[in-house]
């Protein structure tokens, strides 16, 4: 196995040993806090990145191996059909089962891949789920009363996106805030200044007509 596939059945161990971890059964407490972690650490965050695009990656070798299953299969087929009438076993000998290694190191690569991508999937959508539930969770426990620790239901709350991303948010959000305070006031300031430009209009309006009475 060369030095990349091995890569890939790294991560694809990594992968199986992640999923236990979200599906094994834990206290509602310490769930929270795990996915509170993985939320606001800035180290998993950089981790999903370079993540992603290792899958990128790994998209591109399932491609490749699904091709060179294909060559494989018709080189097969070809050798079976120009084999004018006799058997193809004596007619290729040792290259056969050359070409039949080729053929199962080809499936294996293309396994490997596949069932890496698929679970990265899986892992998403889990993630997801869970996620979702203890929200529900959380606000069940506020309405009945049970829960009074607001701090972290609040964290839970934006918990989904990896730490950096949900701290962009939060001061995207504050931002957004501080622009529309600030056109409220520019507002009040056109309005005012509006006002003080019709005072002084007015005011000469009246020096011009008193001065022609005079």
């Amino acid at each position: 196995m060369t030095l990349y596939y091995t890569l890939v059945f790294m991560l694809l161990v990594a992968e199986m040993a992640l999923f236990m971890l979200l599906v094994v059964p834990l206290p509602f407490t310490m769930r929270r806090k795990l996915f509170t972690f993985i939320s606001e650490n800035p180290i998993v965050a950089k981790v999903q990145y370079w993540l992603k695009i290792t899958f990128v990656f790994i998209l591109i070798l399932f491609i490749d191996s699904v091709n060179r299953v294909y060559r494989v299969q018709v080189e097969l087929a070809a050798a079976t059909e120009g084999n004018n009438g006799q058997s193809a076993t004596a007619i290729m000998g040792h290259e056969r089962l050359e070409v039949q290694a080729r053929k199962f190191y080809s499936q294996r690569n293309m396994y490997l891949c596949g069932f890496t991508l698929f679970l990265s999937l899986i892992l998403n959508r889990t993630y997801i789920m869970i996620l979702e539930t203890l929200r529900l969770e959380e606000k069940v426990k506020l309405y009945e009363g049970s829960e009074k620790n607001t701090k972290q239901a609040e964290k839970l709350a934006q918990a989904g996106d990896a730490g950096e991303i949900a701290r962009l948010k939060r001061e995207i959000k504050l931002r957004d805030q501080d622009i529309a305070t600030l056109k409220k006031q520019s507002e009040g300031l056109h309005r005012e200044y509006d006002e003080l430009a019709e005072r002084y209009g007015a005011t000469q309006e009246n020096g011009k007509l008193s001065k022609k009475d005079k």
